[in-house]
């Protein structure tokens, strides 16, 4: 075991951020901290004591050149630290928020930060990961953003209408009633990102459109952000048809947890085919989550840690 003393150089902005997500820097660096004024305790395994002293070290040389670190930018660094020593610090710049009607969205995690910088650059993008990964969440923004900024005209937004083991064929109503459960996860991140009467305006004049995957076949699709949810259900068919649809000046992004797949046959993903036969296209953008993005209940986290776990000791 290992105590060492960090000074923190008075920079109140940092200190608030380190106070604020101390137990979340303590279970992802393995060592107990404590703040006492301008210092930071961390006491723990001498080999995490050091990995943590070399974390700080590199927050305080970010703050020295110049960057403005948010409470998002404390854990980015910590990815990129895990994924290799931060070499290139000039390189690292904090994600400029994307600042939309209602709310500010910002990145918290690499894996995030790279999904938001795929989206700006490239036409096709891949968002490849598990449940509360802020795959459609942050696509959703990006869509916003496009739309206030007149990048693209309309938003289109689908996924298929497949069962996750409820028949809900008997419910009452027409098509677009019995439809409506499978796309409301499309309308809690739509109306959580923008103000809800500015939403349904945009809906009722055909800006915004959510509707089913199969709606989509025939058309094509001019000027638009269209975003492809739950992808991981989509036949091989549906999933050649939506990438066919993109016409000029629009961006695709496909949103897909490979991990919970509802169709009969699961190896039949049209997503997991078209990862294969498109990995080799420099133009399309794969960006792949972890359990490291998840970015709801800390216990969501460990649910897919353990889901993962067992898996690899069944196949």
């Amino acid at each position: 075991m290992e105590k060492v003393t960090q000074p923190l150089a008075n920079e109140s902005a940092l200190s608030g951020a380190l106070d604020k997500n101390l137990k979340k820097l303590s279970a992802r660096l393995g060592v107990t901290l404590a703040l006492r004024g301008d210092q930071l305790m961390i006491d723990g395994d001498a080999q995490r004591v050091s990995f943590a002293k070399q974390y700080f070290d590199t927050l305080r040389e970010l703050r020295e050149k110049g960057h403005q670190l948010r409470e998002e930018d404390l854990f980015i660094a910590l990815d990129m630290l895990e994924e290799g020593p931060l070499t290139c610090l000039d390189d690292y710049t904090p994600s400029e928020p994307l600042n939309l009607s209602r709310k500010s969205v910002n990145p918290k995690s690499l894996n995030q930060q790279a999904y938001l910088q795929a989206i700006k650059t490239r036409d096709l993008v891949f968002g490849i990961g598990p449940a509360g990964t802020g795959k459609t969440y942050l696509a959703m923004a990006m869509a916003l953003s496009f739309l206030q900024n007149k990048a693209v005209s309309r938003i289109v937004l689908t996924r298929p209408a497949v069962e996750a083991g409820e028949k809900l064929g008997f419910l009452p109503g027409d098509l677009i009633q019995k439809i409506n459960p499978y796309l409301r996860p499309l309308y809690d991140a739509l109306f959580d990102l923008s103000q809800y009467d500015q939403a349904n305006r945009l809906i009722e004049r055909g800006v915004i459109e959510i509707a089913p995957l199969a709606f989509m076949r025939g058309r094509t699709l001019n000027g638009a952000f269209i975003i492809l949810d739950e992808a991981q259900n989509t036949t091989r068919e549906q999933m050649k048809m939506i990438l066919t649809r993109t016409g000029f000046d629009s961006k695709l992004v496909i949103t897909a947890d490979i991990t919970q797949i509802d169709l009969p046959q699961p190896r039949k993903s049209g997503v997991i085919h078209a990862m294969k036969i498109l990995a080799p296209l420099q133009e399309i953008a794969f960006v792949r989550f972890n359990d490291r993005d998840v970015v709801r209940h800390p216990l969501v986290q460990k649910i897919i840690k353990a889901y993962q776990k067992a898996e690899a000791r069944e196949d």
